[in-house]
């Protein structure tokens, strides 16, 4: 019998955690791969095609919180692939982890969405101040064509950069989601 079959002797709560886990992972992992993936690209595109000036949201503080935004969401992604792993493991007697370390595993997971939301939210607070910093600071119906003028004005790659972020705010918020249906579904199930 392979891991992937359920054991007779497999209790009825186990097999309903174990297809919840299952579900809820892959739907979190794919949802999520999709962002990470979509995000990776925008700003593979957007930042090395940014102006270099100081009031550019893809410069500072703003570009290090958003990428470590997406890098704790590429771990979370990973992570979701574990809920499905451990599913394949609850099946099985004698691969079975503990209820407690399959609520751990989700905690885990659930802490490390928070910590990538933050990191991006910080993202999203430093890149609106920096536009709103463009916006207030342009100059209504004067156009120039220096380098200068440009870096004041919001560019359609200042936009790329928000949407890239804004994807790593909903993949995390969906891990979060995920982590917190999971807990609660482990917690009635015990």
């Amino acid at each position: 019998m392979s891991d992937l079959e359920i054991n007779g002797n497999t209790p009825q709560t186990v097999r309903k955690i174990a297809a919840q886990l299952r579900r809820v992972g892959w739907a979190g992992f794919w949802l999520q791969l999709a962002l990470a993936v979509v995000a990776s690209l925008i700003f593979l595109f957007a930042i090395p095609l940014a102006s270099t000036g100081a009031t550019n949201p893809g410069t500072g503080g703003s570009l290090l919180f958003a990428v470590g935004g997406l890098l704790v969401l590429y771990v979370s992604t990973y992570w979701s692939f574990r809920y499905v792993m451990t599913s394949r493991k609850l099946k099985n007697p004698d691969l079975r982890p503990k209820r407690a370390a399959t609520i751990k595993l989700v905690q885990w997971g659930l802490i490390s969405s928070v910590l990538g939301m933050g990191s991006s939210v910080m993202a999203a607070e430093s890149i609106a101040g920096t536009l709103l910093g463009k916006s207030l600071s342009s100059s209504i119906g004067f156009a120039t064509f220096s380098a200068d003028a440009l870096s004041k004005i919001i560019q359609p790659l200042d936009i790329l950069i928000v949407l890239a972020n804004t994807h790593i705010i909903t993949a995390h918020f969906i891990a979060i989601v995920c982590s917190l249906w999971l807990l609660d579904r482990l917690n009635k199930q015990g």
